[in-house]
């Protein structure tokens, strides 16, 4: 991971849309700064596509949505949208399909809470439709032995399982970050993201970011993803100097330094 600031302008300079996490990557201790808020904001003015992409919940997502200055929420990692303000929901998935998934993936939940000592739900539990979360660091501490075993027990059952910087995340069926950032850009924007990548950006801070760091010429981890380093298989290519929701602040700057003029 190279610092931020060897990232060369000429790059930046075609920088059209940023992509980002929001937990620990806009956030700081669960809530957004002045200064990631302010960044959103620049960056919207300058006329940069903004969209974060998260495993959070569509219901804990819709008031971010209504009021950031955002483009859309991608939210339960790639299956749901808030788009028009926050006051819209679309899905990848019919209705049936998630209604059928939505009972499988609360029988697993619960295999998941008899068999994992100390595994609890995520408290955001109740806005989730697409996906199941177990805390391991929000409010709830387990240890990585306990983490392992959760997303492999969820494996077990057919699910897709990632590990963000605070849960769990389960679910069915063939979305991820990716797609779901894949999906929404052609859904806002008529446009094929990977005919484009160059001119986009991804921010994260965890290992569910692997895929997005992988796929993207233009990675940014924040700097607390410092203690996922271990357990990353593909990094961020640049690392912001400051953590959190101040990493964030520190991308945007490096991009609006660097805009066509």
């Amino acid at each position: 991971m190279l610092p931020l600031l060897q990232w060369p302008a000429d790059e930046r300079h075609h920088i059209h849309g940023v992509l980002t996490d929001i937990d620990d990557t806009l956030t700081t201790e669960g809530a957004i700064t002045a200064d990631a808020l302010q960044a959103l904001a620049d960056l919207r003015a300058a006329g940069l596509h903004v969209v974060p992409v998260t495993g959070r919940p569509v219901g804990w997502s819709v008031p971010f949505a209504q009021t950031w200055p955002v483009d859309a929420i991608v939210a339960e990692n790639g299956a749901v949208a808030l788009v028009q303000g926050g006051t819209q929901k679309i899905y990848q998935q019919d209705s049936a399909t998630r209604f059928a998934n939505y009972a499988r993936l609360q029988q697993v939940a619960q295999r998941v809470l008899r068999e994992v000592p100390g595994a609890t739900l995520a408290q955001d539990s109740p806005g989730r439709e697409t996906d199941i979360a177990i805390d391991h660091s929000e409010f709830t501490q387990l240890p990585p032995e306990k983490i392992e075993q959760v997303v492999q027990l969820m494996r077990s059952e057919g699910l897709q399982a990632t590990v963000s910087s605070i849960h769990i995340n389960g679910w069915i069926g063939a979305h991820d970050k990716l797609a779901g950032a894949r999906w929404i850009v052609r859904e806002l924007l008529s446009r094929d993201l990977d005919a484009e990548l160059g001119h986009w950006v991804y921010v994260g801070d965890s290992t569910n970011d692997q895929l997005m760091f992988q796929h993207f010429p233009h990675s940014v981890g924040v700097a607390n993803i410092r203690r996922f380093e271990a357990q990353l298989s593909h990094k961020p290519r640049y690392i912001t100097r400051l953590e959190r929701g101040s990493g964030f602040a520190e991308v945007a700057h490096a991009l609006l330094q660097h805009l066509p003029t």
